[in-house]
């Protein structure tokens, strides 16, 4: 059998400097753990797989390490830390709220917080999407909660802040994680293919990054998939969209194009080439929206870096924005704004995105039109007077 670790595990951070995109929250723990004025109670929120729990496992394991370095990394050779890596601390609990929610659950931790830890200073108690408890078992929580031992510490990880009851908040330190920029997945996902010897196109790592959505554990386990089906362990960018389901950005480029040169049967050719690969009107529809959004923020240089795209694209929709006029692409954003409300209860979705692409192709003369005859009503009314 192999001994295959997914990259997810394999690459977990084990110090708060191997942590990626969360510095302040790394600073801020740091910064408590060297000055000892560390708080009994913790809740680090956030979306999905952005590191709340990897960071409590770093912080649970430095609290108990008997010989840290400057009082904030693990020594790894320790009694505490050796254990806690084979996953048999005595000290350290990971608990599950959403399998552990009842009142008889919190009843049962409370009553072995209690007792003290058997070695080491601390018992530190890890509770996973904390939100899941019932509205009793935080109530029977709150007590040890407020004023636990001073051998007990609690880190409450949760994705859902807002279920958390007012009471509980207040007895934490708050520590919202955040989404993690795609540039700092980038290199995260190349430092992984130096080490592991793959070869990556700089753009398949952009568009595994994308379609994380800020999530590094995502990121891994998208690389993880593509890496596995690649050819000669190669990661293309090709193979990533093919794996992902991901529409071509190329096609929403010639779709652009050729609406700026009025070329209806280009439109409709590459339309029905994006229907014959099998993907959806509703996902080309909301593609091409993003794009004219990209287009648009790409006018301007200074906003140019808020597209989380490498440097190559982003030097394409540039010079695609500078052919766009504003009025054309904040038309298209209209039309394509409504013909996506108007998909959900089409009959005939093909038809609808055609109406739409057709009324793009011929936008800049219904502006003309419009300008034009706005002048002649407005020299008309000059006369009539």
């Amino acid at each position: 059998m192999s001994n295959f670790i997914v990259s997810a595990r394999k690459y977990r951070p084990q110090s708060f400097d191997d942590v990626i995109g969360q510095d302040h929250i790394a600073r801020t723990l740091k910064n408590a753990l060297q000055s000892g004025q560390l708080a009994h109670a913790f809740l680090f929120t956030g979306p999905r797989g952005v590191g709340k729990t990897t960071c409590a496992r770093i912080l649970a394991k430095v609290i108990n390490c008997e010989n840290p370095e400057n009082k904030v990394t693990a020594c790894n050779t320790c009694s505490s830390c050796t254990s806690f890596n084979d996953n048999a601390s005595f000290n350290i609990f990971e608990l599950d709220a959403a399998s552990n929610n009842s009142v008889d659950d919190i009843r049962a931790l409370t009553e072995q917080v209690r007792y003290a830890p058997q070695a080491g200073k601390y018992k530190v108690y890890i509770i996973d999407e904390v939100h899941m408890l019932s509205s009793a078992a935080f109530n029977a929580f709150l007590k040890t909660l407020e004023e636990p031992p001073a051998h007990a510490i609690f880190i409450l990880a949760t994705t859902e802040k807002h279920k958390i009851i007012p009471t509980i908040l207040s007895r934490c330190q708050v520590f919202d994680f955040k989404r993690i920029q795609a540039a700092d997945v980038v290199v995260q996902l190349e430092k992984i293919c130096q080490k592991e010897k793959i070869q990556a196109e700089k753009e398949a790592l952009h568009m595994i990054a994308t379609k994380a959505d800020g999530a590094m554990r995502d990121a891994l386990t998208i690389f993880d998939k593509i890496h596995s089906s690649s050819a000669n362990g190669i990661i293309t960018y090709k193979d990533v969209i093919a794996n992902l389901n991901i529409l071509d950005y190329d096609y929403f480029f010639r779709i652009t194009d050729a609406c700026l040169r009025e070329d209806i049967t280009e439109i409709l050719l590459t339309l029905d080439e994006i229907i014959k690969l099998g993907f959806d009107p509703e996902i080309f529809v909301i593609g091409m929206a993003e794009h004219f959004r990209d287009l648009l923020i790409a006018k301007v240089p200074a906003t140019l870096h808020i597209l989380e795209l490498s440097e190559e694209l982003k030097i394409r929709y540039n010079n695609q924005a500078l052919l766009a006029p504003t009025s054309f692409l904040l038309s298209g954003l209209n039309i394509l704004n409504q013909c996506d409300i108007d998909l959900a209860r089409a009959k005939n979705k093909r038809l609808q995105v055609e109406l739409a692409l057709t009324k793009l192709a011929y936008i800049n003369k219904a502006i003309e039109v419009s300008i034009f005859d706005n002048s002649a009503a407005h020299e008309k009314k000059k006369l009539t007077v």
